[in-house]
């Protein structure tokens, strides 16, 4: 069995250690953090990055939520990154999925669909036909994408929200909680509603 660090301790850190114990794939040896007053998560002691021990052939994933972060750390490091996907998620075998990316319980990619690197393909998400999903996109729970939906990167989509098909959202969007995108929306900025709207830009 494989041996992986993960790197972050927060909230979406948990959901990835289930993910990667499910998967009974890789053996946790630590978890990194430099929140100086979290040290321990789910039974695993968490260390500061210079606590840990030199280690060879350790592979690494992201248990870092926010894009903006995740990105970050990713570039900085040259590290070997795993993908995780969790044993009840569905993916086709004519989907691709890149270096890094997490796919949690009950999601589905389905055939001809392409996902980049260090995404997170959340809790019960729907990831149709021939979407394309850049690098650093999280899709959160409950997210319904139509077929031929491109996301660009470092977009977060927002929990329960649809897109119809052949849309493409831009890149560093935000979709708020329950949107409907039925409109392309562009680079940098935050779109929410009933269809979708932008609001402000950033």
């Amino acid at each position: 069995m494989e041996k992986v660090i993960i790197i972050g301790g927060g909230g979406h850190a948990k959901v990835l250690i289930d993910c990667i114990e499910s998967e009974n794939k890789f053996e946790i040896i630590s978890v990194l953090d430099d929140n100086p007053d979290l040290h321990e998560i789910l039974n695993y002691k968490v260390l500061r990055r210079t606590e840990l021990k030199s280690q060879n052939n350790v592979k690494i994933i992201l248990g870092i939520g926010n894009n903006i972060t995740r990105k970050k750390i990713a570039e900085e490091s040259a590290a070997d990154y795993i993908t995780a996907v969790h044993p009840s998620a569905i993916i086709s075998k004519y989907a691709k999925i890149g270096k890094g990316t997490v796919i949690f319980a009950g999601a589905v990619v389905n055939a001809g669909a392409v996902v980049g690197d260090h995404c997170i393909i959340n809790t019960g998400a729907i990831i149709e036909h021939d979407c394309i999903i850049e690098d650093f996109v999280h899709i959160s729970p409950n997210v319904a994408l139509s077929g031929g939906v491109r996301i660009c990167s470092g977009t977060h989509v927002g929990i329960g929200a649809n897109v119809i098909q052949n849309i493409t959202i831009g890149s560093n969007v935000t979709i708020g909680s329950g949107a409907v995108v039925i409109a392309d929306i562009p680079d940098n900025c935050t779109a929410v509603g009933i269809p979708a709207k932008p609001i402000k830009s950033h």
